[in-house]
């Protein structure tokens, strides 16, 4: 089992900037993939970004260029740096993690994210 908790969202101007921060319970530094989805309301839940265990990435098209991801394994946290937000990037954002080994995913609890002026 892997807690994960949220942090960093709220409301900011377009253009701004944000960083969120998902913690988990336990290392994450062999074993998990770890990515940062979002659900807008009345939209489906999508892929934001995604680091390996490996460390390699990918991002959706919408986000490529504005978001970074990463990790830092001794603190078993990842990251999501945001920056030119856009209104269309409002949305709740959830940490994912994927355990390679289990198959087994867990979500953590979601952070609000608005962009608006």
């Amino acid at each position: 089992q892997v807690q994960l908790v949220e942090s960093g969202g709220g409301l900011v101007q377009p253009g701004g900037s944000l960083r969120l921060s998902c913690a988990a319970s336990r290392s994450i530094s062999s074993i998990y993939f770890m990515g940062w989805y979002r659900q807008a309301p009345g939209n489906q839940r999508d892929l934001v970004a995604r680091i390996m265990s490996g460390g390699s990435t990918n991002y959706a098209d919408s986000v490529k260029g504005r978001f970074t991801i990463s990790r830092d394994n001794a603190k078993n946290t990842v990251y999501l740096q945001m920056n030119s937000l856009k209104p269309e990037d409002t949305a709740v954002y959830y940490c994912n993690a994927h355990n390679a080994q289990t198959m087994s995913t867990y979500w953590g609890q979601g952070t609000q994210v608005t962009v608006s002026s």
